[in-house]
């Protein structure tokens, strides 16, 4: 059960938008940049021009399960700002970076809306994707479908832990791409990828032809790069938003551009 390919915001479908990119050579680079925080959408046009695939938006939650420390402090300064679901998507409509978009949240904000409601937000809001990191694919039925009518493509997370015979059925309801989850615990940028990235990675390309994008540990450049010898692309989350900030939407712009050089090149 997966969202059509006529599925997307302005910019299309993001699993017809991916697969040509990695069809055509690439290795997929997708950053994520906490919405509501002071310069997040500069942040995510800097990231867009400098060589992006695409773009998750992180909703800011309050009880988020499986963000580490960096983003947590991104996502409580928005909240503590007055940021709401509703404010970031208001926004979101306003961006202009020619790919598509992901919304990346937690399933409590869908629930609370309705999935149906929800779904039509995003849509209002030029999204193309949504990613609920605690909705287990098994529990997902209702939102899958409410997604796959609003046209959203609803991506799902395949963790280390995913049993083999839960594997391939996840991969294939999954739409936009695989969310490869590379190691056990919360985001973070670590000194060395783990060995769970490559493993899961390879395991979701065993039973998908759909874009396997790895995210959840990688810390460098070069962890990328190593990543992408299995995976068609990665997620980038803790990196961007610590460099937001730090040193603000430009030098998003940056370090997105030294990722996309070294994959390029790797």
């Amino acid at each position: 059960m997966s969202a059509p390919d006529t599925a997307g915001g302005p910019y299309g479908s993001m699993e017809s938008h991916l697969r040509a990119r990695r069809d055509g050579g690439a290795k997929l680079l997708i950053p994520y940049v906490t919405g509501g925080y002071p310069g997040w959408m500069r942040a995510v046009e800097a990231a867009a021009a400098a060589g992006a695939d695409a773009i998750e938006i992180g909703i800011p939650f309050s009880d988020p399960v499986i963000d580490g420390p960096v983003i947590q402090r991104a996502s409580t300064a928005a909240l503590d700002a007055g940021v709401t679901p509703a404010s970031v998507l208001e926004e979101a409509r306003d961006l202009d970076t020619g790919v598509p978009h992901a919304v990346m949240t937690y399933y409590n904000l869908c629930h609370h809306q309705g999935h149906e409601r929800f779904a039509a937000a995003l849509t209002e809001a030029a999204v193309s994707a949504a990613i609920l990191a605690d909705l287990p694919y098994v529990e997902a039925g209702g939102w899958l479908e409410a997604a796959a009518e609003a046209g959203i493509e609803a991506i799902l997370l395949a963790a280390p832990t995913t049993p083999e015979h839960r594997l391939a059925e996840l991969c294939a309801a999954s739409s936009g791409f695989v969310y490869a989850v590379g190691l056990l615990g919360v985001t973070g940028e670590r000194a060395a990828l783990a060995r769970t990235a490559t493993e899961i990675a390879g395991r979701c390309k065993a039973v998908t032809d759909r874009p396997v994008l790895t995210g959840v540990g990688i810390g460098s450049p070069e962890q990328a790069v190593e990543a992408c010898e299995v995976a068609d692309g990665v997620a980038i989350g803790s990196a961007v938003v610590r460099t937001l900030m730090a040193d603000g939407p430009e030098a998003v712009g940056d370090l997105v551009a030294t990722y996309r050089s070294a994959l390029d090149h790797g």
